[in-house]
């Protein structure tokens, strides 16, 4: 039997972004972001707090990028959750992670992390804190690819469990999407 627990936002996986901005004066920030994902197919909606400063980069330089934490990576993508860019404006540096310019929009590529998705600002709601921004390419190590796609076993992703507040790593696969419950398809009479 289920018990009620009234209103919770505990939903799994929640992936750990590492959302890559500017400052007006050009100071990168990097923030840990818990609250996202795909919307469109082409487009990112994240859930950032107004008074963090990667909110007010956004809006005045128009673009981001979003990084994807990694098991490699969890003390850097923790500190850079933990740290405020508006107290501590080096922080990327004491993270230990190094930053490239991005070809595609006017903020920085994390370097560590694998798996990048470079973002320019479509919109903005201080109601609800929601940033949207569409994709205008993904990013992926060589090394972190097989078959000419990113493999979740070499990059080892990591969840936010939002329960026990900790992380967690991806699992194993234990099925192949759209064909394991094919057995249970309705016979059409």
């Amino acid at each position: 039997m289920k018990k009620n627990l009234g209103k919770k936002n505990w939903m799994f996986p929640m992936p750990v972004l590492m959302i890559g901005t500017y400052g007006e004066d050009g100071t990168p920030d990097v923030m840990n972001a818990a609250w996202g994902g795909i919307t469109l197919e082409d487009e990112i909606t994240i859930c950032i707090d107004t008074s963090h400063k990667t909110w007010a980069n956004i809006a005045a330089r128009k673009a981001f990028t979003v990084a994807f934490g990694t098991a490699d990576a969890v003390k850097a993508c923790d500190y850079l959750g933990i740290a405020s860019g508006n107290k501590t404006p080096d922080k990327v540096s004491k993270s230990g992670f190094t930053l490239t310019k991005s070809a595609f929009v006017d903020a920085p590529v994390v370097n560590e992390l694998p798996l990048v998705l470079e973002c320019e600002l479509v919109s903005m709601n201080e109601e609800n804190c929601n940033v949207v921004g569409k994709i205008l390419n993904c990013a992926v190590e060589e090394a972190a690819m097989t078959d000419g796609k990113p493999d979740a076993d070499k990059m080892k992703p990591i969840c936010f469990d939002t329960c026990r507040h900790v992380y967690r790593l991806m699992g194993a696969i234990i099925a192949p999407a759209f064909s394991c419950g094919k057995e249970l398809e309705c016979s059409k009479e």
